[in-house]
């Protein structure tokens, strides 16, 4: 079985997203990280938010740039530039720009895990 990959979202925009929704930090999970062909990974939030009175709990995140690919995040320090699309009407719709990047060590009290990403 695939490990999760555990990661932090910081959204950027809209510009008051931490407002509405109360943080700007997002943590989740991926095991779309093991299949180095997908473009797009969808994440499951550990906890959701409240956005235009909708809750949203799981968050498509695809590169911000044509051309790039997620797997650049592991060679970043700060963030990977990234979309993210929340599901509308049976499909996904792009509402927010975020940097993305791997969480390591423990985080709300969550066991440090090995997600085979590291070196």
């Amino acid at each position: 079985m695939t490990q999760h990959l555990k990661l932090r979202i910081h959204v950027t925009e809209p510009w008051d997203f931490e407002r509405s929704a109360g943080t700007a930090e997002l943590h989740g999970w991926t095991i779309d990280h093991a299949n180095p062909d997908n473009e797009e990974w969808e994440v499951h939030l550990d906890e959701g938010f409240e956005f235009h009175e909708r809750h949203i709990g799981t968050l498509l995140a695809g590169p911000r740039y044509v051309g790039e690919h997620l797997s650049r995040m592991f060679d970043v320090v700060t963030g990977f530039p990234v979309r993210l699309a929340h599901r509308q009407d049976g499909s996904w719709h792009y509402a927010f720009t975020a940097m993305i990047s791997q969480r390591h060590g423990t985080q709300d009290g969550d066991a440090a895990t090995d997600n085979g990403t590291s070196i």
